[in-house]
C-alpha cells in the first residue's frame, strides 16, 4: 500500500508556551489534532466535516507521545501525519513533529480513534463513509 501521508506547518503561539519558555507537553495533542484536521482535507471523505455530516464520530481512543527536543515561541513545527491501516472500525494514525528552522524531530506520536454511532454506541462495523474512503484511496487488496 502507498503510505497516505500530509505535512502541514503550525507556527508556535505564547498561549501554548510553559513556565520553561518551552511548547508545554500538553500542547502536543493540539497539534496532532492539527494534522489529523489537514490529513482529512488532503484526503477528502475521512475529515470531522464528514463525520459530522453523517452523523458517525471518531473520538480519541488511545494516544501516545514521546518527547525529543523542546519548541519555542514562533517555532514552526512541521507535522507529517501518516496513515496507518489496521483492521476493523478504527482509525490509526502516526505522527513526526520538527522543528522548521534546524529539522530536528521534536516529537513523535500515535492515536488510534474508534467509531461511535449518533447515541454514542461503539460501532463494531465500519461506517460507510469510512469504508468509501477506503475504497478510494487503499490499494483494492487492503480494503477489508
Amino acid at each position: 500500500m502507498e503510505e497516505l501521508k500530509d505535512i502541514c506547518r503550525v507556527q508556535v503561539r505564547f498561549s501554548e508556551i510553559d513556565s520553561m519558555r518551552r511548547v508545554w507537553h500538553g500542547s502536543y495533542v493540539t497539534y496532532l489534532e492539527d494534522g489529523r484536521e489537514s490529513f482529512g482535507r488532503h484526503y477528502p471523505g475521512i475529515g470531522y466535516a464528514d463525520m459530522q455530516r453523517s452523523g458517525i464520530y471518531a473520538p480519541i481512543y488511545d494516544i501516545h507521545i514521546k518527547y525529543y527536543a523542546p519548541l519555542a515561541i514562533n517555532d514552526v513545527a512541521v507535522i507529517h501525519t501518516s496513515y496507518v491501516y489496521r483492521l476493523g472500525a478504527r482509525l490509526d494514525y502516526h505522527y513526526k513533529i520538527y522543528r522548521e528552522s534546524d529539522g530536528v524531530l521534536c516529537a513523535e506520536g500515535e492515536t488510534v480513534q474508534l467509531f461511535i454511532d449518533a447515541d454514542g454506541e461503539l460501532m463494531v462495523d465500519k461506517p460507510d463513509y469510512y469504508k468509501e474512503w477506503q475504497g478510494r484511496y487503499l490499494h483494492p487488496a487492503e480494503k477489508l
